[in-house]
């Protein structure tokens, strides 16, 4: 599915990334020294076998709540693929798939066994939990809040160490699906969105010359906190071209996407900051404002793009 981001990144992965450090879905981009990079591919069987007994010698002590201890089996330690183990039942609400989860954790480098950095002091990480997070989604659908668990990382380049990242989760949140608020008439010339019973929208061409500077148009007003620059939103959205041509629908994948604002395309930033968790906007994103003057998959170049966003949730 094409996304609102101007690289070619998942944007599930992308939350995975920023909210544990690790991506486990497949994405581009990585770096020779941050241990929030993207991992290497999955090893070989044997590999995965041996890493896996590497990753049960790994202990972690402390009460739930608190910074955990995590003790390595040896240093340096290394893995040569992405390992998750639940190490600590939770006592919680169920998990289930889809939810928000909130997570703090500790990031430990393999070389020396050190705390690289942790969120035990700060806000919790937020991710989304969709299939699009591989193993990890398997492995938390079904377990309670409180639990913890491992995740590790392997190493980026040959001067790189090993990851290994203990999360706990703190809680889960059953996000709505769909815009709720006050219903908001627009004005004559734009595209024109129907919903169905279950708020999937349906995008039908406007007619005319595509406006050539953005339209952030509310369709409906949410009650939430108005959006910020910096926040990473959870949303549903339709994309279709001016002449009413469809692109793309998270509705149709079943799942929302979660992003962080910055990442986005520029008419999303500057469209969406300020309109109230809840909402529904129409997006009218001319080329400026989107993708330019170069093609991007399905999109053409030079392309009026159309959005109907509706905004779930702002962390």
């Amino acid at each position: 599915m094409r996304r609102p981001t101007p690289a070619r990144r998942g944007l599930a992965a992308t939350a995975l990334a920023l909210a544990l450090g690790l991506t486990l879905a497949a994405c581009s981009g990585s770096s020779d020294d941050d241990p929030s990079a993207s991992p290497t591919p999955s090893a070989t069987s044997a590999e995965d076998t041996a890493d896996q007994a590497a990753v049960d010698g790994i202990t972690v002590e402390g009460d739930a709540g608190a910074a955990p201890t995590v003790t390595l089996p040896s240093t340096p330690f290394n893995v040569s693929s992405v390992i998750v183990k639940v190490v600590e039942p939770g006592t919680g609400d169920t998990i289930e798939d889809g939810q928000q989860l909130a997570i703090k954790s500790v990031i430990i480098s393999g070389a020396d066994g050190s705390v690289a950095t942790s969120t035990y002091t700060g806000e919790p990480d937020k991710v989304l939990l969709t299939s699009d997070l591989g193993d990890l989604h398997k492995k938390l659908v079904g377990q309670k809040v409180g639990a913890r668990f491992v995740v590790t990382q392997p190493p980026q380049s040959a001067t790189d160490p090993t990851y290994v990242r203990v999360a706990e989760i703190v809680s889960a949140e059953t996000l709505p699906t769909r815009a709720t608020g006050t219903a908001v008439k627009p004005p004559a010339g734009l595209p024109t969105v129907a919903l169905d019973a279950e708020g999937v929208p349906t995008i039908t061409a406007a007619t005319g010359a595509a406006p050539t500077t953005l339209v952030a148009q509310p369709l409906i007003t949410g009650t939430g906190d108005p959006v910020t620059a910096e926040q990473t939103l959870t949303v549903n959205y339709d994309l279709a071209l001016w002449d009413g041509t469809k692109v793309t629908s998270t509705w149709e994948d079943g799942k929302p996407a979660q992003f962080p604002l910055s990442s986005v395309i520029p008419g999303w930033q500057e469209g969406l900051v300020g309109k109230p968790v809840g909402s529904q906007v129409l997006l009218v994103v001319p080329p400026a404002k989107g993708y330019g003057a170069k093609a991007s998959d399905t999109i053409p170049a030079n392309s009026t793009l159309v959005y109907v966003v509706d905004i779930l949730a702002a962390e």
